[in-house]
Order: structure tokens, then sequence, then C-alpha cells
């Protein structure tokens, strides 16, 4: 028997928006004591809304911190219109698709930044169509995966408030602290991290970020100081681009290094992992390119036997980080919970995998309350 053909869906509307999610307190960290940055009081984000003809959705997002939130608004609404029309089962090749119509501005940065939101859309999309949590889809390992806070840990907040914030969260089901380090006065920071560990005891995993602000010198002396802590690991002790440097802390120091959070491409990543750069490598979907990408940069590093960390926007990442064939971690952060009707559940030092299908998430209306700017293709 011969299959007759038919005709596939299409996409028939493309719904773009940008809400600003304002933050309860100004979020400081190092950037930001070195004078590189000003607080942080707002992400700007960008959701993308795809209905195709048969009037099947999916949703997926991107964001900017500090700057950016409109120039992602605008090359989103630039590029859209070439989606109309398409089949949303050919994801790799939208993807590709998306970044020749935005060609001339790359294929990094803000660019495929924006392409972000339209490719997690899209896989959203393909996994509510075959009634699927997106991890399901994509071959899970597991049904729920470590867990880090960070949002309790940044510079701006006294130590004595970290260590209560830290309780809270273990409290809560949440299984490591993540702290901010990078003080201009070093001492400062062991300081810091002494009292984390001396308050959480022996077995709790604890993790610091220096977020790009220490130079070779400093970041291999104050390495080797925070030995002693037994840290899960050493986050963004150099700029985000010093491949070599970070090769080197890397091979020196007995405490993992992990980076990868500020890179937008897979290229970026391969610099660091074909150096040999990071022992964790944190990439993160929506500034990456989207889901699609990810799972190349998935690819390379369980080839290369690295640890993964997703950066953020837990409620993409704890689905892929399910599909990582080595036990990950997900950053947990509470930011972004006033967007979504939906709450991930902690517990027992670990984030469960929704059973929804897709990324099991849809926006509430503080969020279409906070939207700047709106934008519909059909």
């Amino acid at each position: 028997m011969v299959d007759e053909p038919t005709d596939p869906d299409r996409i028939a509307r493309i719904r773009l928006s940008s809400p600003y999610l304002p933050l309860p307190v100004p979020i400081s960290d190092a950037k930001v004591l070195t004078g590189r940055q000003r607080p942080m009081t707002e992400v700007a984000f960008l959701f993308a809304e795809i209905t195709t003809a048969q009037g099947h959705e999916g949703i997926g997002f991107s964001y900017a911190k500090r700057a950016g939130g409109p120039g992602l608004f605008a090359h989103a609404k630039e590029v859209a219109p070439v989606l109309l029309g398409e089949d949303p089962n050919d994801i790799a090749r939208l993807w590709t698709t998306l970044v020749w119509a935005g060609a001339s501005v790359g294929r990094s940065g803000l660019a495929t930044q924006a392409v972000a939101a339209f490719d997690t859309a899209l896989w959203d999309l393909k996994a509510k169509r075959a009634g699927l949590p997106l991890a399901k889809l994509l071959g899970a390992h597991r049904d729920s995966v470590r867990c880090y806070n960070t949002s309790g840990g940044f510079l701006h907040t006294p130590t004595e408030q970290v260590l209560e914030n830290a309780d809270r969260s273990l409290a809560n089901g949440i299984g490591g602290i993540k702290i901010k380090v990078g003080d201009p006065a070093p001492n400062a920071d062991l300081r810091r991290v002494a009292a984390v560990r001396e308050h959480l005891g022996d077995d709790v995993p604890v993790m610091v970020d220096a977020n790009q602000q220490w130079d070779r010198p400093t970041a291999q002396r104050l390495g080797r100081a925070l030995e002693e802590f037994d840290l899960t690991w050493i986050e963004e002790p150099l700029d985000a681009y010093d491949t070599e440097g970070h090769a080197a802390l890397a091979a020196t120091l007995d405490t993992p290094i992990a980076t990868g959070e500020m890179l937008s491409s897979v290229a970026e990543h391969w610099n660091l992992i074909r150096d040999r750069a990071a022992d964790v490598i944190q990439p993160d979907a929506p500034r990456i390119g989207g889901i699609t990408q990810f799972l190349k940069l998935a690819a390379l590093a369980d080839h290369h036997h690295l640890q993964l960390a997703p950066h953020f926007a837990m409620e993409i990442h704890v689905h892929l980080a399910a599909a990582y064939p080595h036990e990950p971690w997900v950053e947990h952060f509470d930011w972004l919970e006033p967007l979504f009707t939906e709450r991930l559940r902690t517990s027992g030092g670990r984030m469960h995998v929704p059973t929804r299908p897709g990324l099991g998430l849809t926006l509430t209306d503080q969020a279409r309350a906070w939207t700047r700017a709106t934008h519909e293709v059909t």
C-alpha cells in the first residue's frame, strides 16, 4: 500500500510580546562593584507565541538584562514573517531560515537570541502535539535534576542574609547554594565563602561565581585559597572569552572551573571545549539560539565528558538537563515565577521535570500587564 500524501500543518500566526519583569530589589554582582555595570532593576523578555492553521500552539522566550530588550524585539519583528506558511515540524531548517533572514548581523549575539524565542516555541509546539513533556520528546535520562540556588547570594546581600536565604532554599528542597564573589577586596570574598561553608557544613554543595571580574593572577591566587572549602565549582573567574586563562586554571586547580553563560553561539563554546578550558559547561539556551543549538552543544559536551549546568531560565533548562546523559545541575532562580501560571517543584535537592506537555508553561495576566510592545504576523 502506498501512503497518500497529506497536507502538513502550517504556521498561520505569530504573536510577539516584550514584558519587562521588575525585580524586587536592585541586583548587584562583581560587575557592579568594579564599576562596569549598574545594578539590575528589571529583565526584558521576548516571547514568541506560534499558532498553526490546525490550532496547535507553542510558546518560547528569550531575555536581556540591563540592555538589549528593544533590540531583541525589533529583530524578531523583522524576521518573523519568514515563518508564515512553513511546516512547524521542520525546526532545524526553520532555525537556519531565521538566521539567514538576519544574516547581515551575524550568527551570534542579539540576532540568535531573538531567534531562540521562535526556536523554543517550535519545540514547545512539537512536544504538545506529541502529548509529551519536552524532556520526554527529547529522550529523558531522568525525571528530576540536581538544582542549586543563585538568587539568594548576590553581592548586594549582607552575609547574614545570605545565610538565611541559603537555609530557606535548602528547606524548600533545593540542593546546592551558589554565592557571588569578585569583591574588589579579595579577603572579603574569602570571609564570605568561609562563613557560608561553616554555616552549611561540609555536605551541602557550594559554588562561587566571580562574574568575569578577576584577572589571571588574582584568579590563580584566590583559586588556590578557595581549595580548602571543597567547592563544587568556581564560575567565570576570568573574562568569558579568555579561553587560554580558563584552560590554565582548569589544569592547575583541583576545584572545577565552570563557564559559558555569556557566550552566544555553539562555535564560541567549542573553543572552550576544544581547549579544555571548562570542567563544567554552562550554556544558556536563549542566548545561544534556542533548543536546536543547545542540543548540538550538549552532544559536543557529552562527547568530551563535561559536566553540564545550564545558566538561568530553569523553566526551559530543566527539560534540557533531564535529557543530558551525565547527571547535570540546573540553576534555580525564582525571578521568573510571576510570568508563568505554573511552578516548578523542588524536593530532596532536585528540580522535578514537569509532566505537562511541552515546556508546561502559560503566561500570567501579570506578564501581559508588564508588556511594553506587541506585534502580530498573520
